[in-house]
């Protein structure tokens, strides 16, 4: 897989796929995907874009002193999803950010994917929560070393 910065408009197709089934695509655009600063990943497979994640900058509370991003919309199409391509850009994506000296990325994590985060060293925070009309979250989180 080869990993690039894309635009927010780029990865509304892999988000609606995945993460906005059923709903309008403008359903894809989120606050901050055109704030300065934020970032956007894509992993190609074959010139095809299968994977997506998008990192804003947003303090996280319980660790005010550290760099941190909020990763929202991280998405791999189904027909690539259990082959590592999501591991592969999270991965790429932790040690790009730490170069720029981010410390911490975190999220909140749909419950099914919590198993998936965990395997790559992240950490849930508090108990789950739900996001209308996404379904129960958990607060994840995971500090760069």
């Amino acid at each position: 897989m080869k990993i690039r910065q894309i635009t927010a408009e780029e990865t509304y197709p892999v988000r609606h796929a995945e993460l906005r089934r059923g709903m309008p695509i403008e359903s894809c655009k989120m606050d901050g995907d055109s704030r300065v600063g934020s970032i956007h990943l894509g992993g190609f497979v074959d010139d095809k874009l299968v994977a997506v994640s998008s990192y804003f900058f947003a303090p996280y509370v319980p660790y005010p002193g550290h760099k941190s991003l909020q990763l929202r919309g991280m998405a791999v199409l189904s027909d690539y999803q259990k082959k590592g391509y999501g591991a592969l850009l999270l991965s790429f994506a932790e040690q790009w950010l730490m170069q720029r000296g981010v410390r911490l990325i975190w999220m909140n994590a749909r419950t099914t994917a919590v198993p998936f985060y965990e395997k790559l060293g992240y950490e849930k925070q508090g108990s789950a929560f739900e996001i209308t009309p996404h379904g129960p979250h958990y607060i994840m989180h995971k500090i760069l070393m």
